[in-house]
């Protein structure tokens, strides 16, 4: 039975592929994309959504609006990697769909209340919309199987020595998340800066020929150039395609059972993930599973085939 999934979304580059693995791969049941302010304003990301639902040909499937601001802070989106429509220097096709009525915590909530079976939430940017739910719908949350997000890191950071992005954009976001006591399963750089996006993938993946991957590989290349101008990584990272990945293919990456918590108020440290991988607190029980190892090959299958399935 494939797994009924809600992709909670900031697209993005990366975004995109997430949601054409969701969308493409049997294993997955994709009952709704919902969009949040991350890499872009709510407003663009919701574009970009209907974007690469557009250009694949995905169909059927509701896409809602969702926050436009972190709980706690101004948005501050990364314009300097996915450029100013968080969609950069790419061509736009005209969008064939409209936005669902909902807002994305109403559709979240329907999407739970109607299934028969529990939801998994694969969640790729700031875990804004997750907490409103979170806030809104407590009755609910049972009804969620586990949340795999891609955030955090166990070591470096992207936007200070120790935060990366989606957990520095709304740090308060991802501590109420963790502690709903809802299943949780970090995805963080540690492990997706091993999905680098080589010469070869890119040339695998334009190789492909259809429409989909034609505006996939000018997606990689856009994405490569700007890594490559602003961290000094001519091969950038495909992040946000390994939470569909490990619902997909659990055997995709290792894993173990460790504390994680959010750092909130360092001056230094805001937006940190703290993840006790040496079990030094022993009294705090372990709330999350993470992501360590990557199958490198056996991701890029998976991405590779999506797009091939796709228009």
């Amino acid at each position: 039975m494939p797994t009924p999934v809600i992709l909670d979304c900031d697209p993005g580059y990366d975004d995109v592929f997430a949601i054409w693995l969701a969308a493409a791969n049997d294993a997955v049941d994709l009952r709704a994309i919902t969009t949040v302010a991350g890499n872009g304003t709510v407003d663009h990301t919701a574009l970009n959504a209907r974007v690469a639902c557009t250009v694949a040909g995905v169909r059927g499937v509701p896409i809602a609006r969702g926050a436009e601001s972190p709980l706690a802070q101004e948005l501050a989106p990364a314009d300097w990697i996915h450029g100013a429509n968080a969609l950069g220097g790419v061509d736009l096709p005209d969008v064939a769909m409209s936005l669902d009525d909902r807002d994305a915590v109403a559709l979240i909530a329907d999407v739970l209340r109607d299934s028969a079976e529990s939801v998994t939430i694969a969640a790729t940017g700031p875990l804004t919309n997750i907490a409103h739910v979170v806030q809104r719908h407590p009755d609910l949350l049972s009804r969620i199987e586990r949340i795999v997000w891609m955030g955090g890191s166990t070591g470096r950071g992207n936007v200070s020595p120790f935060g990366e992005f989606n957990a520095s954009t709304d740090p308060e976001a991802l501590a109420l998340v963790l502690d709903s006591g809802i299943p949780f399963t970090m995805v963080g750089l540690n492990i997706t800066h091993q999905a680098l996006i080589t010469r070869e993938v890119r040339s695998r993946i334009r190789a492909i020929g259809t429409e989909t991957a034609r505006f996939g590989a000018e997606l990689l290349e856009r994405f490569c150039s700007t890594y490559d101008a602003f961290g000094d990584m001519p091969d950038g990272p495909l992040h946000d395609p390994l939470t569909v990945a490990m619902i997909i293919d659990p055997e995709v990456a290792t894993t173990v059972r460790a504390r994680v918590d959010v750092e909130l108020h360092g001056d230094h440290t805001r937006g940190a993930t703290a993840v006790d991988l040496l079990e030094l607190a022993h009294r705090r029980p372990k709330n999350a599973t993470i992501a360590l190892e990557l199958d490198v090959d056996r991701y890029w299958r998976l991405i590779e085939s999506a797009v091939a399935a796709l228009r």
